[in-house]
C-alpha cells in the first residue's frame, strides 16, 4: 500500500500578527514536499481552491516547483476541479508534469467540494454533475490516444486534432475523488477487480497521543467551524474531536504506534491500494507540520508496510 500526504495550502483567513500569507505557506509547502520525499514517503497531492482561505489555485505551478526538489515521491492533484476547467489544458499541464518530474505526475479529478470555481469561470452550477461527466470523458479519451475526435452537448467539439506534449508515461494516471456520497461512489467505480482505490483523511502524528491531540485540535476545529458556518453543520467541540479520533473515528490522530495501527485496520476492511493524510490543515505550524512528516515517514510507514505486506494475499502460481 502507497503511504502519502495531501493539502490545500491553508492560508489565514484574516491579516494579522501571526497571520500565514500565500508567500510563507507555498514555501513551506515545498520544504513539506521535500521532506516527505527524503523520508521515504510515497505520494504528495495538493488541492484546487479559489478562496481567500487557500493558496492553491494553480496546483500543478506548485507541484511543478516540488518536482525540482524531489526524486522519487508521486505528485498528483487533490483534486483537480475537472468541472470548472478544460480537460484538453489539464492533460496538457500533468503531461509536463510528468515529463519534468520522470514519469511521477498524477491527476486526481473531482467535482469540487466548493462552488466558487463555477461562476468564477463562467459556468452554471446547474450542469454540476453533466460538466463532470463529459470533461472526465473527454480527459480520458485524450489520456488514452494522441489524437481526439470527441463530441459532448456543453463544450465544442474536437475533429482529428493532437494533444501535446504526450507525458513521460504511455497512460498518466488518473484517478476519481469522491466525497463519500453514494451516487458520487458509484459513479466511481467500475470493476472491482481492477479498480485502485485510496483513502484521504484527515490526521496528525505526534510524539505522544496526547500532544499530536492538543496540536492537531484548534487548527482542525477552526477550519470544519468556519467551512459549517458555510454549509449549516453543527460546531466541532473537542469531545467531538476526541470521538472522533477513536478507535472507529474518522480522524487518524496519535503517536506513531496508533496511527500505524489504525491504518491498517482500516487496510483490513477496505483492501486500499493507497492512504493519504491530511496534516497541515488551517494554520498549523510548519515546524509541527514538518516533525509530523518525519515521524510518518520514518516511524508509521514502516510499520504499515510491514503489517500490510503480511496480510496480502499470497500470489497465484
Amino acid at each position: 500500500m502507497e503511504l502519502g500526504l495531501y493539502t490545500f495550502a491553508d492560508v489565514s483567513p484574516e491579516p494579522g500578527p501571526g497571520a500565514i500569507g500565500p508567500h510563507e505557506r507555498l514555501r513551506n509547502l515545498i520544504e513539506e514536499v521535500e521532506l516527505a520525499d527524503q523520508v521515504g514517503l510515497d505520494v504528495f497531492g495538493l488541492g484546487e481552491h479559489h478562496r481567500p482561505d487557500y493558496a492553491a489555485s494553480a496546483p500543478v505551478v506548485a507541484l511543478a516547483a516540488a518536482a525540482e526538489r524531489t526524486k522519487r515521491i508521486k505528485l498528483t492533484s487533490a483534486v483537480t476541479v475537472l468541472s470548472s476547467d478544460d480537460p484538453v489544458r489539464v492533460f496538457q499541464q500533468f503531461a509536463t508534469l510528468d515529463l519534468l518530474s520522470g514519469g511521477r505526475a498524477e491527476i486526481m479529478a473531482g467535482r469540487g467540494s466548493f462552488i466558487e470555481s463555477f461562476p468564477l469561470f463562467g459556468y452554471n452550477l446547474e450542469d454540476y454533475d453533466e460538466l463532470f461527466a463529459e470533461k472526465l470523458d473527454l480527459l480520458l479519451a485524450i489520456r488514452d490516444q494522441v489524437k481526439v475526435t470527441w463530441q459532448g452537448k456543453l463544450r465544442a467539439p474536437i475533429n482529428g486534432r493532437g494533444v501535446y506534449p504526450r507525458p513521460f508515461r504511455d497512460k498518466l494516471p488518473i484517478w476519481i475523488a469522491i466525497g463519500g456520497t453514494p451516487q458520487s461512489a458509484a459513479r466511481a467505480g467500475n470493476d472491482p477487480a481492477s479498480l485502485a482505490t485510496s483513502l484521504n483523511v484527515h490526521g496528525f502524528v505526534g510524539e505522544t497521543t496526547e500532544k499530536a491531540a492538543d496540536d492537531f485540535y484548534a487548527p482542525q476545529a477552526e477550519v470544519m467551524n468556519r467551512i459549517g458556518r458555510e454549509r449549516g453543520w453543527g460546531p466541532t467541540s473537542r469531545a467531538h474531536f476526541d470521538q472522533a479520533r477513536g478507535p472507529n473515528g474518522a480522524l487518524f490522530v496519535g503517536d506513531p504506534e496508533q496511527v500505524a495501527e489504525k491504518i491498517v485496520a482500516q487496510h483490513k476492511i477496505f483492501g486500499n491500494d493507497r492512504f493519504l493524510l491530511q496534516m497541515a490543515i488551517g494554520t498549523m505550524p510548519h515546524a509541527k507540520v514538518m516533525k509530523a512528516i518525519e515521524l510518518y515517514g520514518t516511524k508509521v510507514a514502516p510499520v504499515v508496510r510491514k503489517e500490510t505486506v503480511k496480510a496480502a494475499p499470497a500470489p497465484v502460481a
